[in-house]
């Protein structure tokens, strides 16, 4: 539960009319309930990520018999890495009318802290768990022009940091934002080499992190053959391996293609 003082006269209205109140986590949102001085009237019902295609079809029924049903989340914007995005495409298969309370949000306020340009932005999600699948994941952000805003889980955080380091460089800039909108609200600025020397010490609470967009550069796909090849001499295909390089690089996988047949013919 973020800060109370950040929750809109709309929610408190809504909390407090609603015939159906499905909740992530009931306990949490009757007690954020209790802290607005609101009285939940309606049936609180649980809503998280085991049980929300189950809940989905008993939800419609109430909607289409006229009743209002509120979908409250714990730590985040319903829909948005949250539970909702099914119930929300489910009212409009059914032409069903829904609306959203704006709120606080991590995406964004994360942004307007991290210090870093952020006219263009992009949301990934969740960083993948494991460290291969995070590291290719990674280098598909080695030429994003745009700023890049992903969650992570704190006892994730140092080893995803370090493979930033490792993928991405040690001087792009980034910011680890943690509890946002809440009582211990925290943001840590620097590199990614200064970030990940930081988390090795461990973090607490929801992350969020801004990772600073690449500056563009001029690569020359003759430089990057060497690199191509090594990639082949250890089994990968050649159209694969210039989609990688050029992927992390930012050059023309086709240019970069075309280097390496020139350079095999000379």
């Amino acid at each position: 539960m973020g800060e109370v003082g950040d929750a809109s006269q709309r929610l408190r209205d809504a909390l407090g009319a609603a015939e159906v109140v499905a909740a992530e986590d009931t306990r949490r949102t009757k007690a954020l309930a209790k802290a607005l001085g609101v009285e939940i009237a309606g049936r609180v019902v649980s809503f998280y990520d085991h049980v929300e295609a189950a809940r989905i079809p008993m939800l419609l029924e109430e909607i289409e018999a006229g009743r209002t049903v509120l979908l409250v989340t714990d730590a985040g914007m319903p829909s948005v890495s949250d539970p909702g995005y099914r119930m929300v495409a489910a009212c409009v298969e059914r032409n069903l009318p829904v609306t959203c309370l704006p709120g606080p949000s991590a995406v964004t306020t994360a942004l307007a802290l991290s210090g870093l340009p952020m006219e263009r932005f992009c949301f990934d999600g969740f960083a993948p768990r494991k460290g291969g699948q995070r590291r290719q994941w990674l280098g598909t952000l080695a030429a994003e022009p745009r700023a890049v805003v992903f969650f992570e889980a704190p006892h994730r955080l140092a080893d995803c940091l370090a493979d930033a380091v490792e993928v991405l460089g040690p001087d792009r800039r980034a910011a680890v934002c943690r509890e946002l909108t809440k009582t211990y609200e925290e943001v840590v600025r620097g590199t990614l080499a200064e970030l990940a020397a930081w988390a090795v010490d461990g973090a607490r609470g929801e992350i969020t992190v801004v990772l600073e967009g690449a500056q563009p550069v001029s690569v020359e796909p003759a430089d990057l053959v060497d690199r191509v090849e090594a990639l082949v001499a250890k089994g990968m295909r050649l159209k694969d391996a210039c989609a990688e390089i050029a992927a992390s690089t930012g050059a023309s996988r086709r240019e970069l293609y075309d280097a390496v047949l020139t350079a095999r013919a000379n």
